[in-house]
């Protein structure tokens, strides 16, 4: 009798893991568009501002061009990052959408498209007090996973807030760099100075434009060698007839219907 509890124990805790799970995942899905009004987004973003005011210093804090600034980043970071998954489609979230990319199911929601993304996103205003940057932890691990960080001009890494819509589906985590372990997590400069060739600050490029594109390898590389897929800059001409580019140009003309006369559409 008691064994037959306990196969029946079991079989209730299995089945209850796999509803919690399921129900964790269909809860993962893109936040729609009014998730970034809500009461307790509008309570980030106004947290999120007032931390960077913190970073800056104290003579500049008052000053409403710098309060104005900083609200403008808290506000667009947490409305691109979820635009930003909605673009995705994904319904998985962090390495579970991970797979998918990698499997090629889904052409993007990795986590330094993330970052490419919401950079590109923030870029669109020209900033006085606070400048952009990207960051790595665990680089060239398989933990390794990519961010965006904000710092005042007169400072730099690790004074800033990091910026992470991967996690959950653009549901965009901020957090404080300087409590972070210096041994897994650096600046990756040299993203930032690329990104910031492509898109300038004050830049009107689509939200639906990928600064790289994945460019199409021989199948049994990925099936066999289980090898990433290959991935190049947008206007490189290995890439021009990939599925991915074409899957870009057709965002950036449904995108221009979609949300006429803007770049963006959050």
């Amino acid at each position: 009798m008691r064994s037959r509890m306990n196969k029946k124990t079991k079989a209730i805790l299995r089945f209850a893991a796999a509803a919690l799970i399921g129900v964790s995942l269909s809860g993962c899905y893109p936040p729609p568009p009014e998730y970034a009004e809500t009461e307790l987004i509008l309570q980030r973003r106004a947290s999120l501002k007032e931390n960077l005011l913190l970073m800056l210093p104290e003579n500049m804090r008052q000053e409403t061009a710098a309060r104005e600034e900083a609200q403008w980043i808290a506000d667009t970071a947490y409305k691109a990052a979820a635009a930003i998954a909605r673009q995705y489609d994904s319904n998985f979230p962090g390495w579970a959408g991970n797979y998918l990319v990698n499997s090629r199911l889904q052409n993007r929601g990795l986590c330094w498209q993330y970052q490419h993304d919401l950079y590109r996103e923030l870029r669109r205003k020209k900033l006085t007090y606070y400048s952009l940057g990207c960051c790595v932890r665990d680089q060239g691990k398989r933990s390794e996973h990519n961010c965006v960080f904000v710092y005042p001009k007169h400072s730099g890494w690790p004074t800033a807030w990091v910026l992470d819509g991967w996690p959950w589906n653009g549901r965009l985590q901020a957090f404080d760099a300087w409590s972070l372990r210096p041994d897994r997590w650096q600046e990756r400069d040299y993203t930032a100075v690329l990104l910031n060739d492509i898109y300038p600050e004050g830049h009107n490029m689509p939200m639906e434009h990928w600064m790289h594109v994945r460019a199409d390898r021989r199948w049994y590389e990925f099936a066999v060698f289980g090898m990433p897929g290959h991935y190049q800059d947008s206007w490189w001409p290995g890439t021009w007839f990939s599925a991915q580019y074409g899957d870009m140009l057709h965002n950036i003309t449904e995108g221009s219907k979609q949300h006429p006369n803007t770049a963006f559409r959050y």
